[in-house]
């Protein structure tokens, strides 16, 4: 044990001086790690000791001794670790204590643990009871002692107290807490082996496992005392928890005990020379690494973790495993809800309300089923559920908020277009009732296909009065532009049939047409019959079949035609007449003015 011990210690000294560390001098003593506040209430890391674990590359495992103060837990350790007192961890009644917080001693001992090469750390713990501390601070002590070890050795003198059992409700309530899952999942960490050592002499006949059974057997309570009921509830957990629990007699060394950092192993009484191999034995049989989600911890995994207990413990002014699980459960939170957050920002918004309900639902289901898979804790993990589902409300909150600004935006995108297109359908050159009503259906499908969300309803409201007011207007001014179309354009065939193409039968028609529109109509019909006339239904519907049909819009190509008409009409009275002389089908106007074929007189 010692030879290995040496080169381990000769290893990392080598494995520091590389790195260029000269923070600490030497390995072969022990380091605080952790240590109290100056209030004496609460603990903080010390790096100091922190370095050398940092710098574990194997698995690790602790073993911690915890106990009353001045029990002997130094001296214990000294004797795991065969050190002499001068060597190993400082001894209370040969100098002042050293170990105000948690100390690791520097050398960890390897071993191979299921074939794993393990490095143990040893961890001396202020003792509790002693004068000038609180309550609170023994606990922390106990509690980070109990989360961050593999092997908890309660070290009590002579017998187990009322006080004692009480001690170990943190204990009990992380057992209580983080065991029980089902077995495969690796989701939480293991809570440290308890080893109940009792030094003492005589046994009276009882084995030491027989002491402990006997200490945790319940204590009739006839006056209902809530003290003994809590303590009662504790037997009773300690008692099921015995899977996870050993227990170990060790006899006084000597009974000159401030002599005994002067005595070597053949001044010591040989019953406890025994017994302390046989200890030594136990915790190495005992002895695992730490666990956590499944997986083991290097030296600076094991430190984060430690970082972690430490919050924990220090958040609340009484330790509990509550703030314990709901610190280990922050980053399964946070994750999670990423998660869910991902899966929300994969949606395409605006959604209709009813859309984004189901992938919310989609969503906390999933982040709801990775949480139960990865979360620490049993009870105080509902905790940490009901926090998950809080701020995955808050989120759906601001996505519900989201896709209502989104839906405006695209809705009033469709409103403002299909208003766009309402007023230049209001302003055709050539009005055509099937173009208006095409235009009309357009709009009204695009926007009842594309506008979604919560806005769609206060949209739809608008838009019906929107295009029902479009209507309204073109029908209204329609009838009075086609009239006036009508007349304009039979003038225009006056002028062109008399002036241009100078065929008769064209300024015939459109003086036929003209007279009709101005005089005929307002002798016989009111400008109110007009429009419900068969005869105007008529030209109603010629007029839009000229204009508007599913091989020509009108409209569009008006100009085009009229200026390749008026190119064609060019282009005959120009070179026509050359190219055929004066021949023509056409009747047109004769031009031989006062022309006789007479013959001249004097």
């Amino acid at each position: 044990m010692e030879h290995s011990t040496w080169v381990v210690a000769l290893w990392i000294w080598v494995g520091f001086l590389a790195s260029g560390s000269s923070s600490i001098d030497s390995l072969h003593q022990a380091f605080p790690i952790v240590e109290p506040d100056p209030g004496h209430t609460k603990l903080r890391l010390a790096r100091q000791g922190l370095e050398i674990i940092e710098s574990i590359k194997n698995p690790i495992a602790a073993v911690a001794v915890i106990g009353p103060y001045r029990s002997g837990k130094s001296f214990l350790l000294n004797q795991l670790l065969s050190l002499s007192c001068y060597e190993g961890f400082g001894v209370g009644h040969m100098r002042d204590t050293k170990t105000k917080g948690i100390w690791v001693w520097g050398l960890p001992v390897e071993l191979d643990i299921d074939g794993v090469k393990t490095s143990v750390f040893y961890l001396d713990t202020e003792g509790f009871e002693s004068i000038g501390k609180s309550n609170v601070y023994d606990d922390r002590i106990f509690a980070l002692a109990t989360v961050m070890s593999s092997v908890l050795i309660y070290n009590l003198p002579e017998t187990i107290r009322e006080a004692d059992i009480s001690r170990l409700s943190f204990a009990v309530e992380l057992a209580e807490e983080f065991y029980g899952r089902v077995k495969g999942q690796d989701v939480a960490f293991e809570p440290a082996k308890l080893l109940w050592l009792i030094q003492r002499d005589f046994l009276q006949g009882k084995t030491v496992q027989e002491m402990v059974h006997e200490a945790l057997r319940h204590i009739p309570n006839t006056d209902g005392d809530k003290n003994i009921d809590q303590v009662n509830q504790i037997r009773d957990s300690l008692a099921i928890m015995g899977d996870n629990s050993t227990a170990f007699s060790l006899p006084q060394p000597h009974l000159q005990r401030t002599k005994l950092c002067d005595m070597k192993d053949d001044e010591l009484d040989p019953t406890y020379v025994k017994k302390r191999e046989q200890l030594k034995e136990l915790v190495a049989s005992v002895i695992r690494p730490k666990i956590v989600q499944g997986k083991t911890l290097n030296g600076k995994e094991f430190v984060a973790f430690l970082e972690q207990i430490l919050e924990a413990l220090n958040k609340g002014e009484i330790p509990s495993t509550g703030s314990l699980v709901e610190v280990f459960n922050k980053k399964i939170l946070e994750q999670c809800l990423k998660l869910y957050s991902d899966m929300m920002a994969k949606v395409g918004l605006p959604l209709s309300e009813q859309s984004l309900q189901e992938a919310h639902e989609r969503s906390r289901v999933l982040s709801m089923k990775a949480f139960d898979e990865q979360h620490f804790g049993r009870h105080h993990a509902k905790k940490s559920a009901m926090q998950l589902e809080e701020e995955m409300d808050k989120v759906y909150e601001n996505i519900i908020l989201a896709n209502k600004y989104q839906s405006s935006k695209l809705c009033e995108s469709l409103y403002t277009r299909c208003e766009d297109k309402m007023d230049q359908l209001q302003v055709l050159r050539l009005p055509s009732m099937a173009k208006f009503n095409a235009g009309f259906l357009q709009c009204n499908q695009s926007f009842e296909h594309e506008c979604v969300g919560p806005s769609k309803t206060n949209y739809e409201q608008r838009m019906m009065k929107m295009l029902g007011k479009s209507r309204t207007l073109f029908i209204k001014e329609y009838n009075h532009r086609l009239f006036n179309w009508l007349v304009a354009f039979s003038l225009v065939m006056v002028v062109v049939g008399r002036f241009i193409i100078k065929f008769i039968l064209i300024e015939i028609g459109a003086w036929i047409m003209f007279i009709f529109l101005e005089t005929y109509t307002r002798m016989f019909w009111s400008a109110e019959t007009l429009y419900y006339n068969p005869v105007w239904h008529f030209v109603v519907a010629t007029w839009e079949t000229l204009v508007y049909n599913p091989i020509l819009d009108l409209d569009r190509w008006a100009i085009p035609i009229i200026l390749l008409g008026a190119i064609f009409i060019l282009y005959w009275r120009c070179y026509g007449k050359r190219k055929h002389g004066s021949r023509s089908l056409l009747p047109l106007y004769s031009n031989h003015k006062g022309s006789s074929t007479r013959p001249r007189t004097d």
